[in-house]
């Protein structure tokens, strides 16, 4: 399955969740988009609910399906939690940190940038959005892209930033200081819901 590239707001509002995680695709219509969207929602089976579970987190961080669940196997092999460290990993992502760290307005915004070439590791580029980083790694914007006026428009709109990530606004750089705890992150999601569903 290829990866999504039709409107964010109509998938979220098709989830009945933000998956820019601003709310503001449900601000103005809080129901399904079509015709029939506005209707009363039919009741979803365990599976369907499950299934959504799954859909929001793959929709939120940008991935295709093939890409979430090898994420999701690996998250299985490590110790700890299961739900958790599908999380820990998702979050670890190169193009999600980009978000995070407020270079980008959204992981959408975030994954062009990395692809652009625009964004380095430690030092030295890298135009992969899922690589993986590691704690202590540090993320910056490439010195000849510093004046970019789409990231600079978008950390001056940035207003706080996770615990887990240390910014240094001089050099435009930040530290991925820790992996994420739990209650960090998306309390509106039912990591138990997605365990489920792949292990049903």
């Amino acid at each position: 399955m290829s990866r999504y590239t039709d409107s964010s707001y109509r998938v979220s509002r098709r989830l009945g969740f933000s998956t820019l995680e601003t709310g503001k695709e449900l601000a103005k219509k809080p129901f399904a988009p079509g015709i029939h969207g506005s209707k009363k929602a039919k009741k979803l089976s365990n599976y369907g609910v499950q299934l959504q579970e799954k859909q929001k987190v793959r929709f939120m961080y940008g991935l295709n399906e093939k890409q979430f669940r090898k994420t999701f196997e690996e998250a299985g092999k490590m110790k700890g939690v299961h739900g958790e460290n599908l999380f820990k990993l998702l979050e670890s992502r190169l193009d999600n940190l980009v978000y995070r760290i407020g270079f980008a307005t959204t992981r959408k915004g975030a994954r062009q940038l990395v692809n652009h070439g625009h964004i380095t590791v430690n030092g030295r580029k890298v135009d992969i959005p899922s690589y993986r980083c590691k704690p202590n790694d540090v993320i910056a914007i490439k010195e000849s892209d510093k004046e970019l006026a789409i990231v600079k428009s978008s950390l001056e709109s940035i207003s706080k930033r996770v615990a887990f990530i240390n910014y240094d606004e001089a050099k435009m750089q930040a530290t991925y200081v820790r992996y994420p705890e739990r209650s960090e992150l998306n309390g509106e999601i039912n990591d138990s819901l997605i365990v489920e569903f792949y292990n049903r």
